[in-house]
């Protein structure tokens, strides 16, 4: 089979590989489409892994072959990937931690070489322990794989704003307008919140007007808090997302942040960023800090739900899709986006 092979910073390598060898209890999925991340991208960009690899993780596609003790699925059945699911036993998973789990963190699907998800091919392993406890979920009827690539990375955002704790009626900054951004805005608004958001690209600004915020700002703007202050009967916002990793994005929302508010870093940030903050700020202010990585699993049959029922309108984030050939290609417009970039598909046709 063909697949995108990392082999070292920004060396992607499109070659001729095994198809992956089923255990038992293993199912192996023919990729029809896979969502590019940003954090395959920093994955690809960055010496954060040792290759080879095979990167790639917002998967759909179809069954293509199943190991003997297999049960309750079908050859042809359509299913999204969950890449990783927590072993739902140990301290973290206990205290709902799910992406803290080592299960989780360890035990991926994979194309092959290092299990790293494995989804920029054109098939993958789903090992059993993901098959037995929910990594597999059935694609209704009249949802797309486009549109299925996206249930991995709504739950991650429904994490975040769950972790937060918005509630109807809150108004939420997103800091960034990016697909993410706007997926934010668009859950923020099927609960009940407003979403006033910032970019400093205009598309994306008005485009996240398009998608149901509030108001969306030039993040540019000097006057912004002002403007936030006057949005909220100045108060400034409930909540703050950070779905960019910038340190001046940081300081705009605690700016804007009410007191008594919360910040949440979604986005990553460069290992080598250290921001100076005034504790005093936090403890005047009761201002709460916290941090949302990765996805929950109990959020996967909602994200799931949220998606197949089309409650938000995923179709109007993809602006782009490249054949699996052209992954370099890919990762350089999401690198150097034209004002009209989104979210970025991968389609691989596979071969029976």
């Amino acid at each position: 089979m063909k697949a995108q092979v990392f082999r070292g910073v920004n060396q992607l390598s499109y070659e001729e590989v095994p198809i992956p060898e089923l255990e038992a209890d293993e199912v192996l999925v023919r990729v029809k489409v896979v969502g590019l991340c940003q954090s395959d991208i920093k994955k690809i960009c960055y010496p954060l892994y040792e290759p080879p690899r095979i990167f790639g993780h917002e998967m759909a596609g179809v069954i293509a072959k199943m190991g003997d003790e297999v049960e309750g699925w079908e050859l042809g059945q359509r299913v999204a990937v969950m890449h990783h699911i927590p072993c739902m036993r140990c301290a973290y998973c206990l205290n709902d931690n799910f992406s803290m789990c080592d299960t989780y963190k360890n035990v991926t699907t994979t194309a092959g070489f290092a299990p790293s998800g494995g989804g920029f091919a054109e098939y993958v392993k789903v090992p059993g322990h993901i098959v037995r406890n929910g990594g597999l979920i059935p694609i209704p009827d009249g949802v797309t794989f486009e549109q299925a690539s996206f249930v991995e990375p709504t739950n991650c955002c429904l994490k975040a704003i769950k972790k937060a704790g918005v509630q109807a009626g809150d108004t939420v900054l997103v800091t960034g307008a990016g697909p993410i951004g706007l997926m934010f805005v668009m859950l923020l608004r099927y609960f009940g919140a407003r979403a006033i958001a910032t970019d400093l690209i205009p598309s994306r600004i008005e485009k996240a007007f398009e998608v149901g915020a509030e108001a969306a700002l030039d993040a540019r703007d000097p006057d912004l808090p002002q403007k936030v202050q006057k949005l909220t009967a100045g108060l400034g916002v409930d909540l703050s997302l950070l779905a960019v990793p910038s340190e001046k994005a940081f300081f705009q929302a605690l700016d804007c942040t009410r007191k008594g508010g919360k910040i949440l870093f979604f986005a990553e940030f460069p290992d080598e960023v250290e921001i100076p903050l005034n504790p005093n700020i936090l403890y005047r202010r009761e201002i709460d800090l916290m941090g949302s990585y990765s996805s929950s699993y109990r959020l996967q049959n909602l994200a799931a739900q949220i998606v197949f029922e089309k409650r938000i309108d995923v179709d109007k984030l993809v602006s782009d899709k490249y054949d699996l050939s052209q992954l370099s290609g890919a990762v350089a417009r999401a690198i150097q986006p034209n004002p009209e970039t989104y979210k970025i598909l991968l389609e691989s046709g596979g071969r029976d």
